[in-house]
């Protein structure tokens, strides 16, 4: 029989370089297959419901005047950016939940992280924590108005207080279940606290980082529109108010699809960051 080739002494099987995992590479090209296939699946749903939409409204089967059509939300957006105030709109809810969302990032990581490494933090903290999780913290924000005023102020506190305890919660559960085999095999090499911390725990920390920072993304719009709506005369949540109440349906749609988008968006990228991360985990490099 024929030896396989080597190349500089390591020998090369079905032509794959040394050090190249075989396994590895069919997983990853069959999840690329797997998100292609999934991209095309759901433009293909979003199209098809849009069709029905408009074809629903053009044979009267829908009210026009309180659910729109497409066409008609398409032209509404053309004149709310160009000749409107969409621009303008855009640029402050952006400014808002950028501002909370990153400081409930910074704060909710650097908690979260502390409570699921020390416990007796966790057990000094976790009372109020829990109090404040289940409280109904968007019937704060005319407090949060009364104490940082009507301006940016008030918008990023609501933003702040709906998106750091998923981050917090999240990111405590997962230094808390972090894999015990890894755990005892770096402490059988004397590992101490800190490089147990930085190769097995952060690392294997990330999935429930993602999934909260996933979850905080969408409620902390939801936190940005109702402070718009409550204390505000710009941005999108207010542009859904005023079109609501003066019966500009397309219009309030078009803001509606625009803090929905930008929420699809940013969930997206953070998928594509945890694909990247994932290669971090401890056992990525099985």
């Amino acid at each position: 029989m024929t030896a396989p080739p080597a190349v500089n002494g390591h020998t090369v099987h079905n032509g794959l370089k040394p050090g190249a995992i075989p396994g590895r590479a069919r997983v990853s090209r069959r999840g690329g297959r797997i998100r292609r296939r999934g991209l095309w699946l759901g433009a293909l749903g979003v199209a098809v419901t849009l069709a029905a939409w408009e074809l629903c409204a053009a044979y009267g089967l829908v009210d026009q005047m309180l659910a729109s059509r497409p066409s008609q939300i398409l032209v509404a957006g053309r004149d709310y950016f160009t000749t409107g105030t969409g621009r303008r709109d855009l640029l402050v809810s952006g400014t808002e939940f950028l501002a909370g969302f990153g400081l409930a990032l910074v704060v909710g990581l650097g908690f979260g992280l502390a409570v699921g490494w020390w416990r007796w933090l966790d057990q000094l903290t976790e009372p109020l924590v829990s109090f404040a999780y289940a409280s109904p913290r968007i019937a704060l924000v005319p407090l949060l108005v009364v104490w940082f005023g009507i301006g940016l102020g008030s918008k990023v506190a609501v933003v702040f207080i709906s998106a750091v305890f998923p981050i917090v919660l999240s990111t405590r559960t997962g230094v808390r279940t972090a894999d015990r085999a890894l755990l005892t095999l770096a402490r059988a090499f004397d590992a101490n606290r800190r490089q147990i911390f930085r190769t097995v725990i952060l690392p294997g920390a990330v999935p429930s980082i993602v999934t909260g920072v996933r979850l905080a993304i969408g409620v902390g719009l939801v936190g940005m529109v109702v402070g718009e709506l409550i204390a505000s005369s710009e941005g999108l949540g207010y542009t859904i108010l005023y079109a609501g109440n003066t019966f500009q349906t397309p219009l309030m749609f078009v803001a509606l699809f625009v803090v929905s988008g930008a929420g699809v968006l940013m969930t997206a990228a953070v998928r594509a960051a945890e694909r990247r991360l994932d290669r971090w985990r401890p056992d990525g490099h099985a």
